[in-house]
Formats: C-alpha cells, structure tokens, sequence
C-alpha cells in the first residue's frame, strides 16, 4: 500500500499542472472574456472545501461511534484543507467578483454563507486548540463537526433558495450541464487535479496528528517518570548506625 501512496504527490502535481495548463489554452468566455478561467481553480477549490467537511464529518460520527484516535484525525486533518480551500475560493472569488460586478465583496447570499461556513470551521479548530484533553477535544469537536456541517447545503443550495448575483448551479444540476462542453471538460481534469491535491495535502496532515499524538504520550510519559523520581526516599551513602 505504500508504494501507491507515494506516488500520490507526482500524479496530482502532474494531473494539476495538467489542468492548469488546459485553462490557458481552453476558449475564452463570450461575455467575460479571459477572466472566466479563474473559474478553472475557483470551482475546484470550492469542490474540495466541500469534500473535507464531508469528511469531517464522517470522522466526527466515526469517532462518536468507535471513539477511535484515527477517526478524530481525519475530522481534524479534513477541517485544515477545508478552511484553506473555502479561503481559496472566498479570494479567487472576490477577484473574480471585482471587474465582474464592481465591488470586492457584497451582501450576496452565496458569498455570505460561505464566509459563515469559513468561520465556523476556523471556530472548529480553534475549539481544537483550546481543549488541552485529548477526550475531551475529540468528542466536543467531534459534536462541532455534526452540527457544522449543516451549513455545507445551505451553500451550496443558497443560489436556488434565494436570488443572487451568483449564477445558478451549471454542472451539477438535472439534465445536461449548461457550460460549454470543452470547458466542462477542462473543468473536470482540474476537479481531478485538485482532489489528488486534496488528498495529498490530508494524507500528509493526518500522519502529522498521529506524530503529534505520539509526542505528547512522550512528553507526558516523560513527565511521570521525573515526577516519580522526585519522592523517591533519599538515600543516604557513607553513613551507618551506632545502635
């Protein structure tokens, strides 16, 4: 199984650098020209920001089921890419938003849920921090990561539920995507290439946890043992009793 894994980092840098240069040479948006090719890392990086909290939230159920360490560590580990790639798509959104509507930011239902959804996980990791227990950590962020991930649908179904300056779902919809299919295509190797990324970068934060956990027992062994010492009976040498 490890070979495998190992070839994860080449093929996703290579099936990424794939896509990214597809984008350059994909046609250019009718209306908006070159600047629709942001949507190139735009949608994957919200498509992947999606997966981790999926994740999460399969390890915070795993954990409150088997309350086993591992299934901690995945919802811990999915969190971190999450909020990096929903902070991603929030950037590469406001730049594409800017010469599109005229402003950075506005009070649009997609973008203000997705803002929620940052910081909701960013409170998620950071209940993580504050929990020095590592019990009480796990199964605190384990409920934060169930009830959190309500917030997953409420953005990505926030374009149909309320009206927005956000377009409407084009690909994963009924029927038959919108976009045209060269771009979808385009779209797809870049959704490939960002998953492997994905899966990278949680592969290499969940080993890293595990690593983490294994000092702290270290630590904490250590720590027991110097204490253990320290009321110990002196012993005294050179010395005898006259009785």
């Amino acid at each position: 199984m490890k070979p495998r894994f190992d070839l994860l980092p080449p093929l996703a840098m290579a099936v990424a650098a794939v896509g990214v240069a597809l984008a350059f040479i994909a046609p250019p948006d009718r209306v908006q020209g070159n600047l629709q090719k942001l949507m190139y890392v735009h949608v994957p990086a919200a498509w992947i920001a999606y997966l981790a909290f999926v994740l999460t939230l399969i390890g915070s159920i795993g954990w409150l089921w088997r309350r086993e360490p591992r299934w901690d560590r995945l919802a811990a580990a999915a969190a971190e890419v999450g909020v990096f790639f929903t902070g991603l798509a929030i950037a590469l959104g406001a730049i594409w938003g800017k010469p599109v509507w005229g402003v950075w930011w506005t009070w649009d239902a997609r973008l203000v849920t997705t803002a929620l959804l940052f910081f909701v996980y960013l409170g998620y990791l950071a209940l993580r921090r504050v929990t020095e227990d590592r019990s009480d950590r796990a199964r605190r962020s384990a409920v934060f990561g169930v009830v959190a991930f309500i917030q997953v649908p409420v953005v990505h179904f926030s374009v149909i539920w309320w009206r927005t300056l956000h377009q409407p779902p084009t690909v994963l919809r009924p029927g038959d995507p919108t976009i045209d299919h060269t771009m979808l295509a385009v779209l797809l190797v870049n959704l490939v290439g960002f998953t492997l990324l994905g899966a990278w970068m949680l592969r290499q934060r969940f080993r890293l946890l595990a690593q983490l956990e294994d000092l702290e027992d270290a630590l904490a062994a250590r720590d027991l043992e110097l204490a253990g010492h320290s009321i110990e009976t002196p012993k005294l040498e050179g010395r005898r009793s006259d009785v």
